[in-house]
């Protein structure tokens, strides 16, 4: 595994009216790990996943990506500097098809612009004809190629996580942000997903995943940050995690897994 820094936030703070989200978050991620970030609910998961993609400005805090500073201020603006994420809620277009869907994460790469569009230039079909290529390919990836031509809407629950895994993957991320993929899905599509999820790790992607399954995370990720209260109180190994007081104080001793 490469030693380069695919990600590093410092200082993230977010306050909503009275309420301080988060308080000097921070996480460095090296190329080619899963990272994870856990937590009790409330404790400031998916607000800072909403700040690093561009959801919500932050107070405070300085972003990298690649080594290369990047404001999220902006959600196409963090697609565009390499950053591809999932929703906890399935954000997909329901009457597109699963092909047209990845086709559409796709377009955050493309360069022949309005007027080859408007006037079908032969770039523009070219390009076109590459993009589609590469939607089914990465279909293929995730495992529902034979999907392609179906709405996206018509899609069991664990092949539409699938799909909007396999859209992230059209931009060509640095990095893949996940929130909650395993949500609401039984255990076997639970071991399909850790398959996949693990499948891209080991093509060298790079990861940070939310997720309220701590089996699924300490069985994945490299490393681990624990959020309580908007605060960072633990960061290390899984197995290092697992045994801070204050981590078991604060969550997995709450725990049944």
């Amino acid at each position: 595994m490469s030693t380069d820094i695919v990600l590093k936030v410092q200082g993230v703070s977010k306050r909503f009216g009275g309420l301080q989200a988060l308080s000097d978050v921070g996480i460095t991620i090296e190329r080619g790990q899963i990272y994870g970030l856990i937590g009790p609910n409330g404790a400031g998961k998916t607000t800072f996943f909403n700040v690093l993609t561009g959801l919500y400005t932050p107070d405070s805090g300085s972003f990298e990506l690649a080594g290369k500073s990047y404001k999220p201020s902006a959600v196409h603006q963090v697609a565009k500097a390499g950053i591809a994420r999932t929703f906890q809620n399935i954000r997909l277009f329901a009457e597109m098809t699963a092909l047209e869907n990845v086709m559409v994460g796709r377009h955050v790469r493309t360069r022949s612009g309005l007027f080859g569009a408007i006037f079908r230039t032969g770039s523009f079909k070219s390009e076109e004809a590459a993009i589609e290529k590469r939607a089914r390919e990465l279909l293929d990836y995730v495992g529902i190629g034979k999907y392609a031509d179906y709405k996206s809407r018509t899609l069991s629950y664990g092949d539409q996580r699938r799909l909007e895994i396999a859209r992230a993957l059209a931009t060509d991320p640095q990095l893949i942000a996940l929130d909650e993929p395993a949500a609401g899905m039984n255990a076997t599509e639970k071991v399909m997903l850790r398959e996949l999820i693990d499948r891209i790790r080991k093509d060298n992607r790079t990861i940070l995943l939310i997720e309220h399954d701590v089996k699924l995370v300490m069985g994945l990720c490299n490393r681990v940050t624990v959020l309580d209260y908007g605060k960072p109180i633990a960061e290390g190994t899984p197995y290092d995690v697992q045994k801070n007081a204050k981590v078991i104080e604060a969550y997995l001793g709450t725990e049944s897994h």
